[in-house]
């Protein structure tokens, strides 16, 4: 038995990919993708042969079984997940457009995940053979009984020395069940030793100001600046973060910054051209910085790891990566 696995949890999701105008009704036809930050992440650790361990919640049937199928496939620990409630949330987003668009339409009211309960998981035993534990600011915005199962899992890792990683990914229409982000996620923060976000997440969701406030008619020099002092902010809030990495994706141009034992670190800047898809990069990245720790990369290889990754993700359809570790490391720069 591997005891060394990464350990994801969150919600799984359709992705319905619909074409502008009504082509997709008249041919009778819409893409699917399975979805999910925290699947996503999975699947691209999977891809690069980390194992993984997933844990969602899902109503026992035959599409069940079906997506349990090919994530078995995908060398994805499926073990723990939860059987319970009614339906798969899903969403609709066109394809090409970015998650934070007015766009998405999401559907996954009372879906499994977002009336899963606490207690209902045992987590001394699904934990059992992990040394990595990954969830997103999403499990949180969903339900009540969402946030108190992502607590308690929290408090299971840390009695059992798990190292915790978050994305600290903001969903403005999600958030709806009478909880703010600021009355929630700090309290989830401090369990955390690895974060990923960008300067605006962080102050949506912890409260930090950014010193600016658009990407837009700023150099690159000025958002490194303004990231490292939000950073450094961060860690003095968050004593128990060690890793802490902010993303720019600007209108033709994508790098990272990362902030490891009081050292800040830039990545290459990679250029953006013809992309195809946006859905997923952030997911791709965070994949990219637990692949890079697990492997112990120096913090030079690890943000430039992370940001090739997320680049090349930008060129693939579906939620999830498939390019190889070769692929990323050849677009290095």
């Amino acid at each position: 038995m591997n005891i060394h696995k990464v350990f994801c949890f969150g919600e799984i999701l359709l992705h319905y990919a619909p074409t502008s105008g009504t082509h997709f009704i008249e041919s009778h036809q819409m893409p699917l993708y399975l979805g999910g930050a925290e699947l996503n992440v999975a699947r691209a650790l999977a891809n690069w042969e980390v194992p993984v361990k997933y844990v969602t919640a899902m109503p026992p049937h035959f599409l069940t079984d079906n997506i349990l199928g090919y994530l078995n496939q995908k060398n994805i620990d499926t073990s723990a997940i939860q059987f319970s409630g009614n339906r798969i949330g899903c969403f609709y987003l066109e394809s090409g457009l970015d998650m934070k668009s007015a766009g998405v339409v999401y559907d996954r009211d009372n879906s499994s995940f977002a009336n899963i309960q606490k207690g209902s998981i045992d987590w001394p035993l699904v934990l059992k053979d992990v040394t990595w534990f990954h969830f997103s600011a999403i499990s949180a915005s969903l339900t009540q009984n969402a946030l108190e199962v992502c607590m308690e899992a929290l408090n299971a890792a840390t009695t059992m020395g798990i190292p915790i990683s978050i994305d600290l990914n903001y969903r403005a229409k999600l958030w709806q069940y009478g909880k703010t982000p600021l009355e929630v996620m700090p309290q989830l923060v401090k369990y955390c030793s690895v974060i990923m976000g960008n300067l605006w997440a962080v102050e949506e969701m912890l409260g930090i100001q950014s010193a600016i406030h658009s990407s837009e008619g700023f150099s690159k020099a000025d958002l490194e600046q303004a990231a490292h002092k939000s950073m450094l902010l961060l860690k003095e809030q968050f004593p128990l973060l060690n890793t802490i990495a902010y993303t720019f994706r600007l209108a033709d141009t994508y790098f990272g910054l990362l902030f490891n034992k009081n050292n800040f670190y830039t990545s290459s800047t990679y250029k953006m051209n013809d992309v195809k898809n946006i859905v997923g990069t952030g997911d791709c990245f965070m994949a990219g910085l637990i692949y890079g720790i697990r492997h112990k990369n120096s913090p030079e290889e690890l943000i430039n790891f992370a940001a090739a990754a997320a680049v090349g993700k930008l060129y693939e359809l579906g939620d999830a990566t498939e390019q190889s570790i070769e692929q990323i490391k050849n677009r290095m720069l």
